[in-house]
């Protein structure tokens, strides 16, 4: 059977959508998501995402391929495959991978990082194509339906917790409390954000970002901590970040702004919340064992040196 690795087409969002909850369930993936996202890539992420189709079963594979433009050091690329589970063996992961590895180099890339599942047979198959292993990240689900939350509480004196809709009309103050908070988020590759208005086009404005869910404490008038909240229409909710501002932090805010979003999903008819951890963050892998979140996945994130 024939395998062939080509540009994405707005007519595939569905099957690379398909593929991707497929290979990946703990993650948010929707047709519409996609080509959105597709559509408002950063110039200097010289995005191309590719997928692999046979003629009998149509897109079988996926890849995201780019330049990792905010972070600090020039040259980095990533390269994250993904193969529907009932299509392996075709050879669609190396083909894709080959490709992503060719047009990063074209690129100046000079180092490419690959997020792979923390399974012997994936990472055998990453390790054989000169990948080393480096940090891990969890994928943790909780049941909305059955879990015991947390009781709201009452907020400190001082203390105030809103949504992202009340930011409708100027945002900016959420930008920079996530710009602040993702400067020093765990990770191989450091992002900066600097971009207000790329910001706005491609988070801001992203269709799966649910404002009314998404929740900001605010101390003395200043936005302190937040919990970005995620939905599909489909009762998947995700909390795409939860951070505190360095001057906040040790005053249980991240918690309560999780808590207050995760009430309020469950409250409209949210059934599965998934969330995202480093494997070396432990203060906010125990916020997460705190709310009932179990790991359900883990993916090892594999590095290699081209060019």
């Amino acid at each position: 059977m024939t395998v062939i690795v080509r540009d994405v087409t707005p007519e595939d969002a569905a099957g690379f959508a398909r593929v991707r909850r497929s290979a990946l369930p703990f993650m948010l993936a929707t047709a519409e998501q996609l080509r959105f996202d597709w559509a408002h890539a950063h110039p200097e992420s010289r995005y191309r995402p590719l997928v692999a189709v046979t003629e009998d079963d149509g897109i079988v594979g996926t890849a995201q391929v780019g330049i990792a433009h905010e972070a600090p050091e020039p040259g980095i690329g990533y390269a994250n495959v993904y193969v529907d589970p009932a299509r392996l063996g075709l050879g669609a992961g190396s083909l894709l991978l080959r490709t992503a590895e060719e047009y990063l180099a074209e690129r100046g890339a000079h180092t490419v990082y690959s997020w792979v599942l923390d399974a012997p047979g994936n990472r055998g198959w990453a390790e054989r194509r000169g990948y080393a292993p480096s940090r891990s990240a969890h994928f943790l689900r909780l049941d909305l339906k059955t879990a015991e939350l947390p009781p709201l509480q009452d907020p400190p004196a001082g203390v105030e917790v809103l949504t992202a809709q009340d930011f409708a009309d100027d945002p900016r103050p959420l930008f920079e409390l996530d710009a602040v908070t993702t400067a020093d988020e765990p990770g191989d590759v450091g992002a900066e954000l600097a971009d207000f208005e790329h910001w706005r086009e491609t988070t801001w404005e992203h269709p799966h970002l649910d404002r009314a869910l998404t929740t900001v404490v605010v101390v003395d008038g200043v936005p302190a901590a937040f919990s970005a909240a995620q939905t599909d229409g489909l009762g998947r909710y995700s909390s795409g970040m939860t951070g505190t501002s360095p001057a906040f932090r040790g005053r249980g805010l991240a918690k309560l702004a999780k808590n207050t979003s995760l009430h309020r999903a469950r409250a409209a008819g949210c059934t599965e919340a998934f969330t995202g951890n480093d494997a070396g963050n432990g203060p906010m892998l125990a916020i997460n064992e705190w709310f009932g979140y179990e790991i359900g996945a883990t993916e090892v994130r594999h590095v290699r040196t081209i060019g």
